[in-house]
């Protein structure tokens, strides 16, 4: 069998290292709300 191997553009990796690095900086500053989650002892019930 043959196998297809996509060559990707230095530029394309690029952008999506930074479109990586950016969502981590984005999820650090504006952690996401796991309303799924019960509150740890100590720790209000967050209200939306």
């Amino acid at each position: 069998m043959s196998e297809i191997v996509r060559f990707v553009p230095k530029s394309e990796l690029e952008r999506a290292r930074l479109i990586r690095e950016a969502r981590a900086i984005y999820d650090s500053i504006f952690p996401s709300a796991a309303p799924d989650r019960a509150p740890l002892e100590g720790e209000d019930r967050v209200k939306t």
